[in-house]
């Protein structure tokens, strides 16, 4: 049985790079730190790390107990936080993430659900690319990621579920207006564009949209993963984006860019929610999924 004392001081070790660096943090000495580690290593029959001048380097040992120790320091500090809420009568806290347009397409529904049986909430989010919400579902950095669904399977360890659809529009502003309602890519290969960086699903079907078309990726082309950035360019100026009709629906309702059909998209975007398989779920993130599941968007 390892000491989870000891697990927490050799996480700090990985954290702070170096023996001496993790005992300022800890505000213990250094020869307690190196007698935990010591004791682990040989409880384990292992060698965790490699100590040279630049710091530690983990073994392939170490690095699979890195990533358990990271899992641990969450729970606990969640199970702190979780504490302190319920003694305040609040819900939560809940940590999610996802990619913008899943985030802004779905969490705002859910939100309105949930607070209409759950008033009281602490929530946080954070927008990462795809590349990087797998990773924080492992270590327990989130809870929930909402991401673009269907797109593959998704790991054997993650669950993926999804609860709505949405098609695709080209997005233009004022300097568009005279666009019909709608439009084939090859018309529309001359704009110029504002599309995604990061490589992850919703760019693999924007990519796969000007495959299924016969049309090469633009070359004049602003590549910015912001939404609000996105969304700005377009309406400021002549550059014009592809996006779910859902992610721009503020801006569309309000009268500042425009939706043009394309003629090609006859596929939609699928969105979802995404966690760990056979972790249990802590109250107000099934209470979430739940909401969504009753919420109709389009």
């Amino acid at each position: 049985m390892i000491d989870p004392r000891a697990l927490r001081t050799f996480h700090e070790v990985c954290r702070a790079g170096s023996i001496s660096a993790a005992a300022r943090a800890l505000n213990i000495s250094q020869p307690s730190v190196s007698s935990a580690i010591a004791q682990m290593e040989a409880r384990l029959g292992v060698v965790l790390f490699a100590r040279g001048r630049a710091g530690i380097v983990l073994t392939p040992e170490g690095e699979a107990l890195r990533r358990r120790a990271e899992l641990l320091d969450n729970l606990l500090r969640d199970a702190q936080a979780e504490v302190a809420a319920a003694r305040e009568g609040v819900a939560g806290p809940l940590r999610v993430g996802g990619t913008p347009g899943a985030l802004v397409s779905l969490l705002p529904h859910g939100i309105a659900a949930l607070e209409a049986s759950q008033p009281r909430i602490a929530l946080h989010v954070i927008e990462r690319p795809d590349r990087d919400l797998t990773s924080m579902l492992r270590a327990g950095d989130i809870e929930l990621a909402f991401v673009t669904t269907d797109i593959g399977e998704p790991p054997e360890d993650i669950a993926e579920r999804t609860f709505a659809r949405d098609h695709f529009a080209l997005i233009v502003g004022g300097a568009h207006q005279a666009l019909p309602g709608q439009i084939s890519l090859k018309q529309a290969a001359g704009l110029q564009w504002v599309l995604p960086e990061a490589e992850g699903a919703f760019r693999r079907q924007l990519d796969a949209l000007f495959i299924s078309a016969g049309v090469p990726t633009p070359r004049d082309v602003i590549r910015c993963d912001s939404l609000l950035t996105t969304l700005g360019i377009v309406r400021s100026g002549a550059r014009v984006t592809i996006l779910p009709v859902q992610v721009a629906s503020s801006e569309l309702a309000s009268g500042p860019l425009r939706a043009v059909a394309i003629r090609e998209a006859g596929f939609s975007r699928s969105i979802g929610a995404r966690w760990v398989k056979g972790r249990s779920l802590s109250p107000l993130a099934a209470q979430l999924l739940t909401a969504l599941e009753g919420i109709s968007i389009g």
